[in-house]
């Protein structure tokens, strides 16, 4: 499964850097298991300008939170993480700091780091949702499915509008074969974003495991109109053909997904117990 987007969070600013929080735009609410990679925003142009104002600003930890999120967005990894540090040094209790650079842990693999600043970020501030959900996901992503739930089931009480925290929940329920939880989950991170592929995708897997076809078939087509690149959500259209003894089009599908995405083992399988 994928999941949601992670989004790198500027903080609130004045003066000069309104524009630079223009410029790095707004957040993205779609899905995905790293982060928001997105060329425009961390073009050179404008880390440019970014970096004027970081220049112009030396003393402002949110214009290295800004310039950082620009190269979080960008896959420049390094030196967001750099840039987040001396934010933090700048601001101990810079909070939304501590959560990005979380993240940037997290896309580097090192996730004991990332834990240890999503819960530096919530000593600090005790009801950031973000915080709860990113944590949540390095503790489902390194398997501790129990901690993982306790951070989202926090989140949720807070009151969280972010779909991240229903998806992942979902997906968690999902694994434990609880797919009518799961399916609720899925629903609700749909009703709050409803342009994502992934919550549709999701809940069209759980459909199909409580044998119910049409709606899995309805999901994951929804998923495939919204991200015709999305190749997992090609694998499971062709799950479906094939337990509908459809195998040629079971086999375009699963042909579909591994152009897609070459080293998915699923679509590779697929293609082999599906060719004519």
């Amino acid at each position: 499964m994928q999941f949601f987007r992670f989004t790198l969070v500027p903080s609130r600013v004045s003066g000069a850097l309104i524009t630079a929080l223009f410029l790095v735009g707004c957040q993205s609410s779609s899905v995905e298991n790293a982060v928001n990679i997105d060329p425009a925003q961390g073009s050179k142009s404008n880390i440019a300008s970014l970096t004027g104002v970081v220049d112009s600003n030396p003393r402002s930890p949110e214009a290295y939170n800004v310039r950082g999120t620009a190269y979080g967005r960008a896959g420049r990894n390094r030196e967001a993480l750099a840039d987040f540090t001396t934010a933090l040094k700048l601001n101990p209790r810079f909070y939304q700091a501590y959560a990005n650079r979380a993240l940037i842990h997290r896309a580097m693999g090192a996730r004991q780091q990332a834990v240890k600043d999503y819960s530096a970020a919530l000593k600090i501030n005790s009801q950031y949702d973000v915080a709860y959900i990113g944590r949540g996901n390095v503790y489902r992503l390194a398997g501790n499915p129990k901690q993982a739930l306790r951070d989202y089931q926090r989140a949720i009480q807070l009151g969280t509008t972010n779909p991240r925290a229903y998806h992942s929940r979902g997906l968690l329920y999902q694994r434990s074969d609880n797919h009518a939880a799961a399916i609720d989950d899925f629903t609700t991170a749909i009703s709050l974003s409803p342009n994502a592929a992934e919550p549709y995708n999701a809940r069209g897997v759980s459909y199909l495991a409580i044998q119910d076809q049409e709606n899995a078939l309805t999901d994951i087509n929804r998923a495939l109109r919204i991200d015709s690149k999305y190749a997992e959500a090609w694998s499971n259209q062709a799950l479906v053909y094939e337990q509908r003894k459809q195998k040629k089009k079971a086999f375009k599908s699963y042909a579909r997904a591994s152009a897609l995405n070459p080293k998915y083992q699923p679509a590779r399988d697929g293609m082999r117990r599906t060719r004519s």
